[in-house]
């Protein structure tokens, strides 16, 4: 009977069903399934906040998975926390699809899976992705450099026991490469977590000085918006204030697909409400007619435009398989015990305790 009652709500047109920690649309025959990281606090609802967004990704042929988050300063356990989030969708999606009679043969091809951020979200697509490179080049010790030996260590030894985003398009939304100052109003409380080693990690600094020596970003796509005033535009005059300008100019040998459309940072969200998206945001568009939205066509153009160009993925994956299998036969599976941590509201995983925190700790008595 509960087995019924499942097939049922499953079958509904653009009905989301709680799977893992995500939410699921099941299409019933897709042609990709998107995944999709929303920003700081809309990304906690993203069914509600990004409606409208996530119905036309499903009329337009594709499961969607909305991937909720909790806050964090550690957004390498949140990246990491997705990767297996991904590795558990791609046992469950193809058991719900058979149980209501859909095709099964998409959840199955790792390729076919697509992730899709805005804001803060794209920040932890770019992580997932800087992971594939440490896995795929073990050998390269860029993420030592950045981040230090203890931390980079630490994420190879979980690398050893997640999956991939190999291959996979990736497409940024008004991307916000976050740090503690952009989580933390007051810069002198934020400069002072960030001296304490308590706020956010990797900082924006580390994250693009990974992302400028990555071969990887490939398959990957951005839209900005002309008036986004938090993760900037590509008419900003500095880079070093404006993630998409900064990452404009590192990814264009890349062949970074772009297109920057009219709006401000909350330019994705919404809800339909008769012909005009409501996102009920005097600070935003708060209403907007439907035929002056021009995201949803970028996205699906762009999303139809990774799918289908020619890389040099595979040439490169292949020089890498030596050196991958010999280190994934040293450190085998290992990880740390104790340190993944979900609930429904969202993901995360914590990174091992840096010195500055462990005086922090100390001073408090803890």
């Amino acid at each position: 009977m509960e087995n019924r009652r499942n097939a049922e709500y499953l079958m509904k047109p653009f009905t989301f069903q709680p799977v893992s920690f995500s939410w699921v649309a099941l299409h019933p025959q897709p042609k990709g399934i998107i995944q999709f990281i929303g920003g700081a606090f809309f990304g906690s609802l993203p069914t509600l906040c990004y409606r409208h967004l996530l119905r036309e990704l499903y009329d337009a042929g594709y499961t969607v998975v909305a991937m909720p988050f909790r806050f964090s300063f550690r957004h390498w356990g949140i990246a990491l926390s997705l990767l297996e989030e991904q590795r558990r969708l791609q046992t469950y999606l193809p058991q719900l699809a058979a149980e209501v009679g859909y095709d099964t043969e998409v959840y199955h091809q790792s390729d076919r899976y697509a992730w899709l951020g805005h804001s803060l979200g794209c920040k932890y697509i770019a992580l997932l992705e800087l992971l594939c490179g440490v896995e795929l080049d073990p050998m390269d010790t860029t993420l030592d450099e950045v981040i230090g030996i203890r931390n980079a260590q630490w994420l190879r030894d979980r690398l050893a026991a997640s999956p991939s985003i190999w291959n996979q398009p990736t497409q940024l939304l008004a991307p916000d490469i976050s740090d503690t100052t952009s989580a933390v109003p007051l810069k002198s409380l934020a400069h002072l977590l960030d001296k304490l080693g308590l706020g956010v990690r990797p900082t924006r600094q580390q994250t693009l000085a990974l992302i400028d020596r990555s071969r990887l970003f490939n398959l990957t796509a951005m839209v900005s918006f002309t008036h986004d005033t938090v993760a900037g535009s590509i008419q900003d005059p500095c880079p070093a204030t404006s993630d998409v300008l900064w990452l404009y100019q590192h990814l264009q040998a890349k062949q970074l697909i772009h297109a920057e459309l009219e709006g401000k940072h909350l330019e994705p969200l919404g809800v339909k409400v008769g012909h005009w998206l409501v996102d009920l945001n005097p600070l935003d568009k708060f209403a907007k007619p439907l035929t002056d939205w021009a995201t949803r066509k970028t996205v699906l153009t762009f999303f139809h435009q990774l799918q289908h160009r020619e890389t040099e993925s595979e040439t490169v994956l292949e020089d890498l398989k030596p050196a991958l299998a010999e280190v994934r036969a040293l450190i085998g599976t290992r990880s740390e015990p104790g340190l993944f941590s979900a609930e429904p509201s969202g993901l995360a995983v914590d990174l091992p305790e840096t010195e500055g925190q462990a005086g922090a700790r100390a001073g408090a008595g803890q």
